[in-house]
Formats: structure tokens, sequence, C-alpha cells
């Protein structure tokens, strides 16, 4: 069995067996299975909680739109794992993974056409019929996918200049296409984290990276940074650069989205160890906008507290170390790197979420898996979930 940089690979071929631990339970990863169910009851449950007051007429409104995504989410769920795991094989293979990826990128022109939905300043949804599709939400299986078809045909290909270019040039594309486009700079840097990662676990070349990639976002956050401070009248900043100054000193801009993490501190603040309780938080009754989305871990922590907050956090845990086992057991190198990449986007967007809301970083909108409020996201989650699934079940055949 060869060796490619800090992965196990096998030129995409099938593996022997290790013994290294495998999911039990005929093939399916039992104990991932309650981890994800248990994370989107409980967001389920968050969801009615931060929704009820600010959703009108109906306080269930919202409950019902995430579940029925969640449903559809789990049939996706099904009708992955039950495919034959060729087809899998197939989707990463040429020209099958080109096509995914212009699919991707038609989707996100798409935007662009009037089955663009523009909602509170942006274009980041399409209609299809009854459903609203978020095409970055596409974007990212199909990278993922693409990456694990081309990093796995392969493997030493990445330790060339031009083999590591030419995905990377995908995933600066599709990233500067979900930017350009929809103007969502959570999603492309999410994008574009998911590639650095998988290349840098795929390639024997990974010294260079430790210090290009480290030392290019310094000089990137030293510029943005002295070009805001260089600026007399913050009125003339874009909204983005704007963001910088909300995070350096959100009290300071509360009739912009200062307001907002501040309010999400201050729920946050008043959680204490043990929180106010389930239903009692007095932050989300129509004072942290958009609480059921992005800042919805702000009222978990004050609904539940600090030992509520490190519960969440554990449940992801366990949940990226599932992933990591299935990858780690899994029959080729492509199923592995299927299994990094899902791990690698979740991780990515956890963190960047936790970061947001605890205003460690500037405000991104970036919406916690599984729990924040959102059609797209669970879909497309739950569909990557039905990968690694589908890799587990394949381990034990």
């Amino acid at each position: 069995m060869a060796e490619t940089g800090r992965l196990r690979s096998v030129g995409g071929g099938r593996a022997k067996r290790t013994g290294r631990p495998r999911p039990a339970g005929n093939g399916i990863d039992i104990p991932m299975l309650i981890v994800m169910a248990g994370l989107m009851l409980f967001g389920l449950l968050m969801i009615y909680s931060t929704s009820a007051y600010n959703a009108g007429e109906d306080p269930a409104s919202f409950l019902r739109t995430q579940l029925l995504a969640e449903g559809l989410g789990v049939v996706a769920i099904i009708l992955i794992v039950l495919m034959p795991y060729r087809v899998l094989e197939f989707l990463g293979k040429p020209p099958a993974r080109y096509i995914l990826i212009g699919v991707a990128i038609f989707m996100m022109l798409l935007l662009k056409t009037p089955l663009g939905i523009t909602a509170k300043g942006a274009t980041r949804w399409i209609r299809l019929g009854p459903l609203r599709v978020q095409p970055a939400e596409i974007a990212k299986v199909a990278l993922i996918v693409y990456l694990a078809g081309y990093i796995s045909e392969a493997p030493k290909r990445v330790n060339t200049k031009l083999g590591y270019g030419l995905p990377m040039g995908v995933a600066v594309l599709l990233a500067g296409l979900v930017y350009g486009v929809s103007k969502n700079l959570s999603s492309a840097i999410i994008i574009m984290g998911i590639a650095v990662m998988m290349l840098f676990l795929a390639t024997k070349e990974w010294k260079w990276q430790l210090i290009c990639y480290p030392g290019l976002a310094s000089v990137a956050i030293w510029g943005v940074l002295k070009y805001v401070n260089s600026v007399d009248d913050v009125t003339k900043l874009n909204y983005r650069f704007k963001r910088i100054l909300i995070w350096r000193d959100p009290g300071a801009y509360l009739l912009d989205n200062g307001y907002q993490t501040l309010q999400a501190l201050y729920a946050i603040g008043s959680g204490g160890i043990t929180g106010k309780g389930i239903g009692k938080s007095v932050q989300k009754l129509g004072t942290i906008p958009e609480v059921h989305n992005d800042m919805i871990f702000s009222v978990i922590c004050e609904e539940l507290g600090l030992i509520g907050a490190i519960v969440v956090l554990v449940l992801f845990a366990v949940l990226l170390y599932r992933c990591l086992l299935i990858a780690f057991s899994a029959a080729d190198s492509y199923g592995m790197l299927i299994c990094m990449g899902v791990m690698l986007h979740i991780a990515i967007q956890v963190i960047l979420n936790i970061l947001v809301v605890t205003n460690t970083m500037p405000n991104t909108g970036v919406s916690l898996p599984f729990i924040s409020y959102g059609g797209s996201s669970v879909v497309f989650l739950l569909a990557e979930m039905g990968l690694v699934l589908r890799v587990a079940r394949e381990n034990e055949v």
C-alpha cells in the first residue's frame, strides 16, 4: 500500500483491509446516525425556540419548513446509501467530475437570471418550482467529489506544480463565482478552505504550504487592517470593511451590524454556566436579528449556558471523529478523500460560526451545521453525510 502525503493512498484502486477500527452495524455507522439525529432534533428545538416569537400568526412556520428540508435530506441519505458504490466511483471519474463542476457553475450563473431570488440585498437562491436552492451549497458538494476523484486517480500528480494548480484553479473559480455572483463571502471562504486542506493532506509538498498560506493570510490581514485604519471617513468604506470596524468595537456601531453582535454577546454572557432554561431566552425576543440563522449559538448559550454549549461542541467532535474513522477504514482512497472532504467542510463551518458569534472574527454570516435554520444548507449537508455513510457501508462489504 502506497503512502501519499499524510493520507493512505492506493492510486484509486481497492485497498487491503487494515486493522483499523471499523463502523459497526451491518455497514451503517450507528453512532454517526445517533449523533446526526441528535443534532437535527436539537436544531429543530432551537429553531422553534428562537423563531416562534417572530414568526407572526403561525409560530411553527419556520419549524415546519425546516422539517420539510430535513425530510428531503433524509431521503437523499437513503438514496445515496442504497446506490451501488460504482455509481459513487463514476461521479469521481472524468467526464462525470467535470460535469459536476459544470453544473455547479451553471447553477451559480442562474442567479443572474429571473430565477434568482433577492433577499436583504443579496441574490443567493434560485427558484426551481416550489423549491429554493442555494447554488453555493451545490458548489461545495461538487468540489469535494471532484477533488476526491482527481487526487485518488493519480496521487503523485498533486506533487507537481500543474497537478496541484489545476484543482486549486477549479476551487478559485468556484469561490470567485460564489463571491462575485452572490456576494457570499462565507461560502467562498469555506470552498477555499476545503480545497486547501484536502490538497494539503494529499501532497508530499506540504512544507511550503505551511509557510505560504499562513504567510499570504497574514499579509492580506495586515493590508486590510492598514487600509481600514487609513480611511478618515468610514461612511466611504465598503460594508465588508465596515464589518472589521464593527468587529473591533461593536458598541460604536449599534445602528449597523454592531447591534446584532453586541446582543449576541449579551446573550452568551447572561447564560452563565447552566443557562436560563429552554425557551427562556430574553435576547431572542426581537433583539437579535436573524437569531434562528447564524446567531442561534448565542441563544444556545443563553438558554443552556456553558454546559449546553460544550455538549453541542462535543456532539460535533464525535461526528467529525466518526468521519475520520470511516475515512481511515475506507475501501479505497477515493472513499477516504470523500469522508475527509465532508469532515473538513463541517469542521470549517462550525469553527467559523463559533468565531463569528463570539466576535472572535468579523461577521461573515456562517450557519451552524444541522442546527441553524436553512433549507438548502441542511439538505446538502445531509447529502454529504449520505456519501460518508455510503463509504462506511462499503467498508463492510
